[in-house]
């Protein structure tokens, strides 16, 4: 009998504040979005705390979802879209905190996305070097537009004067000005700067800023007429950092002046002010004055006349120093990943600078503007920090994770100090100062916790004071792993300077002098973040001073000191080489050590004399675990392998290739053989260890996962990670079994290979499907490349259909038999072949047939339009790609019958369409497509006009209810406007 497991599947993970990815703020800057790896988190401005996160839903093939690229927000929706690694687009809605639609087009990650000002059209741009506009209403791709030889970086909409442009800015160090009309380039500017990382348009769609790899910002012009140039250079301005540009954003000032914002690849962002028509112009005068009085236009030399005449014109005309004012340059303590503007919230309120740092935090800024007629640049405006939210994750990557004997909380350590989850909510209950801990455990009564650093020094922590107790110097060199006795009486370290030692629990009572010194020290912590804080704090922390020393007087004695935990050296081990991974047994009479000679020694714990030598592994073992009963043992090494061991005889019962790199993690779960193994290739693998065979992969984590721990009782394992996020896998009550696994991993792989095979997508045009040879269509040709890739959902949409196609087909000759059977009965009953006969026989033999219940008890025609209706927008029109042609035909056969009824008549009319464009050539030469073509012609031009007519009513009954509110005063009656239209709507109706 096959064996049934019971699945792991993620449940919940934190930890992570900010990825390196972009963040933006929504239309009403009430929420700002940033990317947390797969997640995007949404925050509340005001109280900067977490309000929900967008969490992306499994895929078909069961892969885990990539990390957040991109993010943009809707300028009229409430509506974001969050470009993926695995070159894929969500559209997350607001007002039903769901993922509306999924658009995939690209083939590697999102680079660039934006919104158009009307919110109707989404271009997306990626790594593949193509850039794709969606319709977010119809939620189909409408077209790709190829050119760029380097990953896009950036996009904007042109819609000056009616016309729809898009700019593009790419690392091939090129603006591209693109036609959506014709889906052609209509201008291509050449960079001076080097590559291009970020451009935008300002809200009168006058000016595009760019920002490029050198330290310089340009504007360029835009002319929406069509005999001129799109852009034309305005010059550019000098930034204060010299890094490359990372983020370029206009935004609007709270007076309805326009910002400028431009985010370094570095620590330093800059804000420009652009002035009005009137100081611009003003600014020029200026500076023509100036040059008038330098004697600039005396001195021409005949040799290069020319080139000064060129100057001076240039000179003359407005440019970017004139329109732009510098009035705020702000530098973090760590590099800026990305950087957003908030929208003006009110009439005089202080305009908003989001920033998220590539150390896992954000900090928001407030810039107050001044009168900049009556101060100087300088003081015009006021920067001010108003919130850093950093407390939710670490700085950098966890290398150490630990769960408490009752599972409560889990601690989790970094270069930088010690947090303190709680692992069922994610909520960081503690953060305690450290040094780079590399390992930790909980001392029994989970009240204190032990932490071994890079340093070599034993750090013992107060959980509940949020404080460090003692700080032990035990070894000379990085203390890489701790094991904890059975017995609960100490621990044992292990470290680089080939020494295992150990350590047992100890009170001591502090002298009066450290105590002091503490308290101190304390103080001193507590002042400094007092004046950060601010004065009120600063008051009653001196008032609480002064009535300590008021009791201590008054007492004449202190108060008896209350013991600390402590540890004391007991025993130490000396090996030949570097101790890499210490382990005891839960019986505690062995004592596992792994070398960095890529051997594991096994010692007896009470007299350290030796037992086992365990060798063959290629490289050293980084981590290894004993099972429950003491019977096995299991070691992860660098060179990829996991080998099981029977601690009776030392002998190797399996070795096997475990990860695609080394594995870093190996725990048991308790009281079981099954183990658990984390790897640098960020997977987590579920194994049995008797049967010596893989159960599951859990993939979800974005970097290298260092740590991991398992459950007192094995219902959930916890995985820290390169990426700096905390995830908890729980056990399920949902069984699988071994070989479902193997299929699933085989269906991923099939996925690539679909990745790989639409590396040639079809070309449509007016001679049908044709693959295209270099992946993208000839420049100037007639034929457009579909903006949408085939995938694992488009695939099982194409086999949906054709599999409705097919049960139709055999149940329409199901019907056919019953009425030709029923036709006979008729025909030997009656002696003779009647007309009327033959058509009550047929009658009846219909109403006796009973309902499929394999199509839900609908008709043939009814089933096929369900699977197709049934079809998402967004992958639609692949599915239709990958119809044969003779399922095809069928397909089209039905849609006649579906237009007479006036069922889902945009579905049908884009599904003849798409039909028509991708087997054109044979259709024409089929004789049996040609009535059905003739039908279509008609039913499809009455059926859309009728729908033109409906919608062009509701429009007009809008408009007049519009007006009748208006006249009433804005606050008139609905009912009485409703009313009103409806003689018109009964007039219509009569009409038809």
């Amino acid at each position: 009998m096959v064996k049934a497991y019971l699945r792991y599947e993620l449940a919940d993970s934190w930890g992570v504040i900010t990825s390196k990815s972009s963040v933006c703020y929504d239309r009403n800057g009430k929420y700002f979005f940033t990317a947390s790896l797969e997640r995007v988190s949404v925050w509340d401005v005001k109280q900067a705390v977490l309000v929900r996160s967008f969490i992306p839903p499994p895929a078909l093939s069961g892969k885990a979802s990539r990390e957040v690229t991109c993010i943009v927000s809707s300028p009229i929706s409430n509506q974001i879209a969050a470009g993926y690694a695995d070159g894929t687009i969500r559209i997350w809605g607001l007002e039903s905190w769901d993922c509306e639609c999924t658009f995939s087009g690209h083939r590697s990650a999102i680079s660039a996305l934006r919104f158009s000002t009307s919110g109707a059209l989404l271009a997306s741009g990626a790594q593949d070097c193509a850039i794709v506009v969606w319709d977010v209403s119809a939620e189909c791709g409408l077209f790709r537009l190829s050119g760029h030889r380097g990953q896009i970086t950036d996009l904007a909409f042109l819609e000056g004067a009616g016309q729809g442009r898009l700019a593009s800015g790419s690392k091939d160090e090129l603006v591209k000005v693109w036609d959506l009309d014709t889906q052609h380039c209509c201008q291509t500017v050449a960079c001076r700067g080097g590559e291009v990382w970020a451009l935008d348009v300002d809200f009168s769609q006058k000016r595009l800023a760019v920002g490029a790899a050198d330290s310089e910002l340009r504007v360029y012009a835009v002319h929406a007429e069509a005999d001129e140039d799109v852009l034309q250079e305005m010059g550019s301005v000098k930034c204060t950092a010299t890094e490359r540009a990372g983020t370029v954003r206009y935004a609007r000032a709270s007076d309805g002046a326009a910002l400028l914002m431009r985010q370094g690849a570095g620590k330093v962002t800059e804000v420009w002010r652009v002035r009005s028509d009137a100081e611009a112009q003003k600014r020029l005068k200026r500076r023509r004055k100036r040059r008038k009085e330098k004697g600039r236009t005396g001195k021409k030399d005949a040799g290069n006349g020319k080139a000064d005449n060129e100057e001076e014109e240039e000179e003359d005309q407005l440019s970017a120093v004139d329109e732009l004012e510098l009035i705020a340059t702000i530098r973090s303590k760590h590099k800026v990943s990305a950087a957003a503007m908030a929208p003006p919230t009110g009439r005089r309120a202080p305009s908003r600078l989001v920033l998220a740092l590539a150390n896992n935090s954000l900090e928001v800024y407030e810039i107050k503007e001044n009168n900049y007629e009556k101060t100087d640049a300088n003081t015009a405006t006021e920067v001010s920090k108003l919130l850093a939210i950093d407390n939710h994750g670490h700085r950098s990557d966890i290398r150490a994770v630990t769960l408490s004997s009752d599972d409560s909380m889990v601690l989790s350590t970094s270069n930088s100090g010690v947090k303190i989850w709680n692992p069922r909510s994610g909520a960081c209950i503690r953060t305690i100062e450290s040094g780079y801990g590399l390992c930790s455990l909980f001392v029994p009564g989970n009240k204190h916790a032990v932490v071994g650093t890079k340093e070599g020094t034993l750090e013992i922590l107060d959980i509940a004071a949020s404080t460090q107790v003692a700080s032990v110097q035990a070894h000379s060199g990085p203390v890489w792993s701790i094991a904890a006795l059975p017995d609960g009486s100490g621990f044992v370290s292990g470290s680089a300077d080939k020494e295992v030692k150990f350590w047992e629990w100890d009170l001591i009572v502090p002298s009066d002098s450290e105590s002091d010194q503490e308290e101190e020290e304390q103080d001193s912590e507590n002042d400094i973040d007092e004046e950060e804080g601010g004065s009120k704090k600063n008051k009653k922390r001196k008032k609480k001073n002064k009535g300590k020393a008021a009791s201590k007087q008054k007492n004449g004695s202190q108060a008896p000191r209350r013991p600390q935990l402590s540890i004391a050296h007991s025993r130490t081990l000396t090996m030949t080489d570097d101790v890499l991974c210490v382990r005891v047994s839960p019986d505690g009479k062995l004592l596992a050590i792994a070398l960095l000679d890529a051997t594991v020694r096994v010692f007896f714990t009470e007299s350290l004399k030796f037992f086992l030598s365990l060798y063959g592994h290629k490289l050293p073992v980084l981590s290894m675990d004993i099972s429950s009963d003491g019977t096995l043992l299991a070691t992860g090494s660098a060179d990829k392998n996991l080998k099981i061991w029977g601690l009776d005889f030392g002998d190797c019962h399996r070795s096997l290739f475990a990860h695609n790199d080394s594995v870093m993690s190996v725990a048991f779960v308790p009281k079981t053989h099954y183990l658990f193994t984390a790897g640098k290739d960020g997977v987590v693998k579920y194994w049995d260890g008797d049967k010596f065979e893989e159960l599951l992969q859990l993939k979800g984590h974005q970097g290298e996962v260092w740590a991991m721990a398992v459950s007192s009782l094995g219902d959930f394992v916890v995985t820290g990670s390169h990426d700096r996020g905390l995830r908890r896998w729980e056990r399920t009550e949902e069984p699988f079994f071994v070989e479902e696994e193997k299929e699933k991993r085989l269906e991923s792989l099939f996925e690539e290979d679909l990745g790989r095979e639409d590396a040639r997508p079809l070309v449509l045009g007016p001679d049908g499907g044709v693959v295209a040879e270099d992946g993208t269509a000839s420049v100037g040709g007639t034929g457009v490349v579909p903006a949408g890739k085939k995938t694992l959902e488009t695939v099982s949409a194409a086999d949906a259909i054709v599999e409705a196609l097919d049960m139709a087909s055999t149940e329409e000759e199901r019907i056919k038999e019953a009425m030709a059977e029923a036709q006979r009965k008729n025909q030997k009953k009656d002696g003779s072949r009647a007309t009327d006969g033959g058509g009550g026989g047929k009658n009846s033999a219909v109403a006796t047939v009973a309902p499929n219940p394999l199509m839900l008890g609908l008709s043939p025609s009814e089933y096929v339009l369900r699977s197709v209706s049934q079809v998402r927008g967004s992958e639609l029109e692949q599915a239709i790609l990958l119809l044969p042609f003779t399922d095809a035909l069928r397909l089209l056969g039905y849609l006649a019958p579906w237009l007479r009824r006036g069922a889902q008549v945009e579905l049908l009319c884009r599904v003849a369409t798409l039909l028509l464009r991708v087997h054109m050539q044979q259709l024409m030469a089929t004789p049996s497509a040609r009535p059905v073509l003739t039908e279509l012609q008609g039913l499809l031009r009455s059926r859309v006009q009728s729908l033109k007519d409906g919608m062009g009513f509701n429009l007009a009954a809008i408009e007049h209810l519009r007006r009748v509110i208006a006249d009433q005063g804005g606050g008139g009656n609905v009912q009485g406007a409703a009313t009103a239209v409806l003689p018109l709507k009964k007039k219509l109706e009569a009409s038809k």
